[in-house]
């Protein structure tokens, strides 16, 4: 049954017999910025949701994994690439797909990657060659454009930001 549990704000499942809340909450998707000298790596999705279009390399949280954890293995799957982890850079909430997106900036540790079972190809871009109106995600392009920005100044800060679909009106 959906009620209210004591205590609470919001409409939650819980169950009749044991009276256990059953949550439904965002789930947590990682990714990275992986950079060679200054060109950033990119991986051309070999599924869907956005097949063909370009993405940075990032896939789901798994249970038992830190975000860092899962963000270097989804840069390995993907891309094939080993990194440095570096700091978190960006986190977006995705409202309308119950998702949170996490990137951390990395570092390439070689030139030795290829495309993962997720991926048609796996490309280094310098800033004036990213394909922008082939990038799969708008979480991507916005901390592809912080990233780049923050790379101009000479100083990398932690974004945070949300897409809402449909978009809401300004304030």
């Amino acid at each position: 049954m959906v009620r209210v549990p004591p205590g609470d704000n919001r409409e939650r499942h819980m169950c009749d017999s044991c009276g256990a809340i059953h949550y439904h909450n965002p789930r947590v998707v990682l990714g990275t910025i992986p950079v060679w000298e200054n060109k950033v790596l990119l991986c051309k999705r070999a599924i869907e949701p956005r097949y063909g279009f370009w993405t940075l390399p990032a896939g789901f949280m798994e249970i038992g994994e830190s975000t860092g954890e899962g963000a270097a293995r989804e840069t390995l799957e993907e891309a094939g690439a080993r990194i440095e982890l570096g700091e978190l850079f960006s986190v977006i909430d995705v409202t309308h797909v119950e998702q949170v997106h996490m990137f951390f900036r990395a570092r390439l540790l070689d030139l030795d990657y290829a495309a993962g079972p997720e991926s048609l190809e796996v490309e280094l871009f310098d800033e004036a060659s990213i394909p922008w109106p082939e990038i799969a995600f708008r979480t991507v392009a916005q901390s592809l454009r912080w990233f780049f920005e923050d790379r101009a100044r000479g100083r990398f800060v932690l974004h945070t930001g949300a897409i809402h679909y449909p978009p809401r009106p300004a304030r």
